[in-house]
């Protein structure tokens, strides 16, 4: 069983409580790329492994409102986390002072945090963070000072394997609903403008809601009334059509090339 001590996470507090959170959290930027649990073990064991260092050892110092600074470093620990990247370097520079080993992530790009005695390691990981943010991560330590630099297309592999499974997932747990013609998104409005196709909704014919029978509408859509939803649903037929008649299919002369090819 792996073992670490982890970077504290929304998933500790229970739900009412992490509701009214979320009402005051302010909007996340760049350095708030908190890692998918699956990528940080897989990362961490690979880092254990290439290392020598046993994953009990493992801290995490950086979460929203912590003091890295301040943290309690014991002896023999190795910082393995997903920091700042703002501040990358004056992380790097204040662990290099102090003597605690590391082994950080980092953006791809980055070199410039880069101190006498540390080392990057180029995985050239596409992660995709919890928070949306897709990062092309590398990673930066002092366990191999020797070194200057170094790719692990092994660890590039595995965090590959792993970001894909994630997104297949998260694809899969998508719930796909189908409106009612009386219900009209930004979105869809946006289709049939794409398509060429006008439609106009009158002030006095909708209305704007946030929910369709309980369903909570991403960013809400406008009701519409029965005489404007069938405008509406013509104006999608006519859209429709014209992105049919965008499609080139496959002539006679295509067709007859390809049975002469067979099946290979």
């Amino acid at each position: 069983m792996t073992k670490y001590r982890r970077q504290l996470g929304f998933e500790d507090c229970n739900e009412e409580y992490r509701a009214f959170v979320d009402k005051f959290k302010p909007k996340k930027t760049t350095d708030d790329c908190y890692t998918p649990k699956e990528v940080f073990d897989c990362v961490a064991n690979w880092a254990a492994r290439k290392y020598g260092f046993p994953l009990s050892s493992i801290v995490r110092p950086f979460w929203p409102g912590g003091d890295y600074q301040a943290f309690d470093y014991p002896d023999g620990c190795v910082v393995l986390d997903n920091p700042p990247f703002s501040i990358l370097a004056k992380i790097v520079d204040f662990y290099q002072a102090h003597g605690v080993r590391f082994f950080l992530f980092c953006p791809a790009l980055v070199i410039t945090a880069l101190r006498p005695g540390t080392t990057l390691v180029a995985g050239s990981c596409d992660v995709t963070y919890q928070n949306g943010a897709k990062v092309r991560t590398n990673f930066i330590t002092n366990l191999s000072p020797e070194i200057a630099a170094e790719d692990a297309p092994d660890l590039h592999e595995k965090v590959a394997e792993i970001c894909a499974r994630l997104r297949k997932e998260k694809a899969k747990n998508v719930r796909k609903v189908a409106l009612p013609p009386q219900i009209i998104t930004a979105a869809s409005l946006g289709w049939i403008c794409e398509k060429g196709v006008k439609l106009s909704i009158p002030r006095k014919s909708a209305r704007i809601v946030r929910k369709c029978n309980g369903y909570a509408v991403f960013g809400g859509a406008f009701l519409l009334s029965r005489k404007l939803a069938a405008e509406r649903a013509a104006a999608e037929r006519a859209a429709a059509e014209r992105a049919a008649a965008e499609k080139i299919e496959l002539g006679e002369d295509e067709l007859r090339i390809l049975e002469e090819l067979g099946d290979d």
